[in-house]
């Protein structure tokens, strides 16, 4: 039985890629796919010789698999991959340019205003209860406004 598995031991590696592959599309992470080059690498060295043994095929395994992520994360830092949302993570850039209600007067340059369903700490000119602004920054937790001409006013 031990001499079957050992003449199989280029397949199972690449079987073990091809599982890792599929597992990779299934689940998106990347890294799989670094580890699936390692053992398919691993499965065609064992194809070609056959007497690496065991322990020869896990040092294969590691090697590969430790040489296509570096190869990987050097390709992937130098090849960023552009996001559709580059603010998806960034609240304070994605706030940057809405409209708000000022909820406590803005006198001496603070106050607070309405962002969403929460009141924030502001900074601009001053403004009455019920005026609206607009965020033009944030800095620190605190928004920073510029007012907004009402429709109709004069400028």
């Amino acid at each position: 039985m031990s001499d079957w598995l050992s003449d199989q031991a280029g397949y199972v590696w690449l079987i073990i890629a091809a599982l890792l592959a599929m597992c990779e599309l299934l689940i998106p992470g990347v890294y799989l796919t670094f580890i699936a080059l390692g053992a398919a690498a691993t499965g065609i060295l064992a194809l070609v010789f056959p007497e690496l043994g065991a322990i020869g095929q896990f040092i294969s395994f590691a090697a590969w698999s430790t040489v296509a992520v570096l190869v990987g994360k050097r390709w992937y830092g130098a090849n960023p991959v552009p996001s559709a949302d580059p603010d998806l993570n960034n609240r304070a850039a994605r706030m940057i340019g809405q409209s708000v209600t000022v909820v406590e007067p803005i006198s001496g340059g603070s106050g607070r205003v309405r962002v969403g369903d929460g009141d924030w700490p502001a900074e601009g000119p001053d403004l009455a209860v019920g005026d609206k602004a607009r965020i033009a920054d944030v800095r620190g937790g605190v928004v920073v406004i510029e007012a907004v001409a009402a429709i109709g006013a004069p400028d």
